[in-house]
């Protein structure tokens, strides 16, 4: 089984695919850090020197790979599903899950998030607010074709194990 962590930047796939892996037992793939390694460079370079639409073509890649793999736990970027036929892909080769959170929840984490994202590293206070809230609308309607959706902000993988495995 695969399992496909989607959601917002920040909503925590990557946090609650590391702990979800490992206590199933899986393998966890994440697939922003796999695509750094791959291409030797961090997302946000990869944003600046060769733009999204390169970032999103490497992305989709890296992904295509994942469907080889099982047992794993694989947390999406935020954006991964939105683009081509991705969210389709995630959901013939394994159970996506939708992390969904609060516009608000998502700013208040980016505002103070360690880890700088290309999107919104120059927004702050309502810039922010209002770039999560207008993307978050335009991502949502494919997010919410998930096989399951779950309230982020207090998503715990015994949670996630309980929907899935019943």
């Amino acid at each position: 089984m695969r399992i496909f962590l989607v959601g917002f930047m920040g909503c925590g796939k990557s946090s609650i695919g590391e702990r979800l892996a490992k206590k199933l037992n899986y393998t966890f793939v994440d697939l922003d850090s796999r695509l750094e390694e791959l291409l030797g460079m961090t997302v946000s370079d990869v944003f600046a020197q060769h733009g999204e639409e390169h970032f999103r073509q490497m992305e989709k890649k890296v992904l295509h790979e994942t469907f080889n793999l099982r047992n794993t736990v694989i947390a999406t970027g935020g954006g991964t599903p939105c683009y081509f036929d991705n969210m389709e892909q995630m959901k013939n080769y394994g159970v996506t899950v939708y992390l969904k959170m609060s516009p608000l929840s998502l700013s208040y984490r980016l505002k103070y998030a360690r880890k700088k994202r290309p999107l919104v590293k120059e927004l702050k206070g309502n810039d922010l607010e209002q770039f999560v809230d207008q993307k978050l609308r335009e991502r949502e309607p494919v997010y919410m074709q998930s096989h399951v959706i779950i309230k982020g902000e207090s998503a715990k993988p015994d949670q996630i194990i309980s929907l899935l495995f019943g």
